[in-house]
């Protein structure tokens, strides 16, 4: 079984992109145009991350601000998935203090990653999603997605990664979504031993946001470090194959564990 190390270079890479901040009904209230390089060295012990970020005039331009670092170790606030796919963010919730998430999908040569954030009164304030693809391949956008694209039965595999222990658990895993009909539609998944996840279009304690590029996101309006959460993102990479990045804490505000699911469409439904 491939290491987090090992799961982490398969970001390898230059992706060309965009950060694109999201209001609450997902749509993109302001873009800025990106150059992330991923860059092994030491004979792929080291990896040099840059990030350039750049104004109106695009990639053509000077870049309006430089981030640069040097991996040799990842910290335990990131997970990383055989696929390539992570999820990072603050290991414990506490009073006072801005909670944040982040979700990177990857598949061959496109990247979905979405940052949400909640401010230190545990509010939700803002999302940005990042759509990258690898330097000289075509842009490919998927369609901003809605609950009838996902309605239906769908079926695949999740890979758990808890605080304590960094193998991943493999089960089954099963999400149904019911948008059809007069009435509110309805989505519930579940795998494995986890608690199963439901939640309905009238439901008025978790936020849900339908995004651009297929994606959307699932997360408390209101997070506390006194009572047990999950978020989740998901990323609708072609009509067959939805992906799924969950981070769960407990009551403590702990960070508990992550999970990637990979899910099928089931055709007989």
């Amino acid at each position: 079984m491939a290491s987090q190390w090992d799961n982490f270079l398969k970001n390898l890479g230059e992706w060309h992109g965009s950060f694109d901040a999201l209001d609450a009904s997902g749509a993109v209230l302001s873009s800025t145009p990106s150059v992330l390089k991923l860059e092994a060295a030491d004979n792929n012990t080291l990896v040099h991350f840059s990030l350039s970020r750049f104004g109106p005039e695009g990639r053509s331009g000077a870049p309006i601000s430089d981030t640069q670092q040097d991996y040799r170790t990842l910290g335990r606030q990131v997970v990383f998935f055989d696929s390539g796919s992570f999820c990072k963010g603050s290991l414990q919730v506490a009073p006072g203090t801005p909670f944040g998430a982040e979700f990177g999908f990857i598949h061959g040569d496109r990247r979905h990653r979405l940052v949400q954030l909640h401010d230190s009164d545990g509010q939700a304030e803002r999302l940005v999603l990042i759509r990258e693809h690898r330097a000289g391949t075509p842009e490919a956008d998927c369609p901003a997605l809605t609950p009838d694209q996902l309605q239906g039965n769908w079926r695949g595999t999740a890979a758990t990664i808890t605080a304590d222990w960094p193998e991943p658990d493999c089960n089954e895993a099963a999400l149904c979504v019911d948008a059809a009909g007069p009435g509110p539609w309805a989505f519930e998944l579940s795998h494995g031993t986890a608690q199963p996840q439901s939640f309905s279009a009238q439901s008025g304690t978790l936020s849900l946001q339908w995004l651009p590029d297929g994606g959307y996101h699932l997360a408390p309006s209101c997070i506390t470090h006194r009572q047990a959460f999950m978020v989740q993102a998901g990323w609708l990479r072609d009509s067959g194959h939805l992906d799924v990045l969950i981070r769960r804490y407990d009551a403590t505000g702990a960070w508990n564990s992550a999970s990637w699911l990979a899910l099928r469409r089931d055709q007989a439904s």
